[in-house]
């Protein structure tokens, strides 16, 4: 059941000052196929004022997305393919996000619970963009009133211009200038930086040849019919939230088993290994699909020398654990969670220049076949982006889909909450085993 929504404006904002005239090349990272889709943040506000202002709110924030713009004035440029068919490129010349002001009758307690369907948010980004390339905005905001003092806004970046840190960054700088707390972007301490010369093939090559070492990029039998599952049979959508107290439980589940070295494994890796575990065991495929956990590893201090400050491109490769289902299922959580912490060490250097080496020479590419994708959102400080309305008191992604994304939770700094959808058929018994942390 998709959300209805009245759409009141919805228009082209430039940057508020004149910026460079130019073609901007992007790197090998950023024109990966699998990156060219819109990342899709919605973050919703309950404020406490009795009466919300809403043309000046309005106002002020298509004021602060103009004067964002000039700074970060790739993102009012166009996405292309470069004529040699080399990678991509963006052209900038001014031309402009979308801001969108609408008003829906949801209330703000409907987002404290999974939607009822995957698409249900849609409308509240209004503009979908099915092909970044084919000339689209690479951003579109919009703000959308609701019942009550309450409102959502939701923003879509171009993947293939940022990454999950560079759009946060965007976002609270956006947001500090609506609500009047940032300076002129002219004494920012740290400027948004292009940069992206940095990850050139030419002067970014591999030092070894070992492509093994990369199973992300590597084909798996589909014993399982695993793709067809995902497209034919619904989708329901799922969030569970893990505060301090639950984390700590499988923490301490895993040095039961006393498999892992020191140091101790990371709230992400345990639980992204619980999450995969319940997904793969709750699926009922044959004990023989090998699965891969993917997820994105940020690399802008695995490099030498280290990223500036303010690089705000895709500077990050893909970690990825690898496992049948049996073993999954048999060998507990302390074999999911080595084979995760065991996927981010492998991330160094040479890593990285293997991987850029692999999808601008190969057009190597993840398949889809056995795969799990978790995204990181909880640790983007999306908490923290405020408009004037105070801090969001949910955040999530517009659609909620068969990617898995770890959210942060209002006020609750150590709190996860792991929203994804999956097959109907095997939902009680993904939920059952993601509540159970003993089984």
């Amino acid at each position: 059941m998709a959300t209805s929504i009245h759409v009141k404006e919805a228009v082209l904002v430039s940057p508020s000052e004149p910026t460079p005239v130019q073609v901007l090349p992007l790197t090998a990272l950023d024109s990966q196929p699998f990156l060219r889709f819109t990342i899709e943040y919605l973050l919703v506000y309950k404020t406490a004022s009795a009466a919300v202002d809403r043309a000046a709110t309005a106002a002020r924030v298509k004021d602060a997305l103009g004067r964002a713009l000039v700074p970060y004035y790739p993102l009012a440029g166009r996405v292309r393919a470069r004529p040699d068919g080399s990678g991509l490129e963006v052209v900038c010349r001014g031309q402009g996000a979308v801001f969108i002001e609408a008003v829906s009758e949801l209330t703000a307690a409907e987002f404290e619970r999974a939607p009822r369907c995957g698409a249900q948010w849609r409308m509240l980004l209004s503009l979908y963009v099915v092909d970044v390339l084919k000339g689209a905005p690479p951003l579109v905001v919009q703000l959308t009133w609701l019942s009550g003092n309450a409102a959502t806004l939701a923003v879509g970046f171009n993947h293939c211009l940022c990454d999950g840190i560079g759009s946060a960054e965007f976002l609270n700088f956006f947001a500090e200038l609506a609500a009047g707390k940032r300076r002129p972007a002219t004494e920012l301490k740290q400027k948004p930086v292009w940069d992206r010369h940095i990850f050139n093939p030419a002067n970014f090559r591999p030092r070894r040849t070992n492509s093994a070492s990369h199973p992300e990029f590597n084909r798996v039998p589909d014993v399982s019919n695993f793709l067809s599952r995902f497209t034919q049979e619904r989708l329901t959508p799922t969030s569970v939230t893990f505060d301090r107290k639950k984390l700590n439980e499988l923490k301490k589940l895993v040095q039961l088993a006393g498999k892992l070295p020191e140091p101790p494994c990371t709230s992400f890796e345990v639980l992204s290994a619980h999450v995969w575990r319940s997904w793969a065991r709750s699926l009922n495929l044959p004990q023989t699909q090998i699965l891969k956990l993917l997820f994105s590893v940020n690399v802008r201090h695995r490099v030498k020398p280290s990223l500036p400050g303010g690089y705000y491109g895709n500077a990050f490769v893909l970690g990825c654990a690898l496992a049948t289902v049996k073993d999954l299922s048999e060998k507990g959580l302390s074999y999911a969670t080595e084979l995760v912490k065991r996927a981010k060490e492998r991330v160094d250097e040479e890593y990285v220049r293997e991987v850029v080496e692999s999808v601008s020479s190969t057009r190597a590419c993840p398949d889809s076949v056995g795969v799990l994708i978790m995204s990181q959102w909880s640790r983007l400080g999306l908490e923290r982006v405020d408009f004037g309305m105070g801090r969001p008191v949910e955040v999530g992604p517009v659609i909620c889909d068969r990617y898995c994304i770890l959210l942060p939770v209002y006020d609750s700094k150590d709190a996860v909450k792991v929203n994804v959808a999956v097959p109907a058929s095997a939902v009680d018994q993904y939920l059952y085993l993601l509540r159970n942390t003993c089984t």
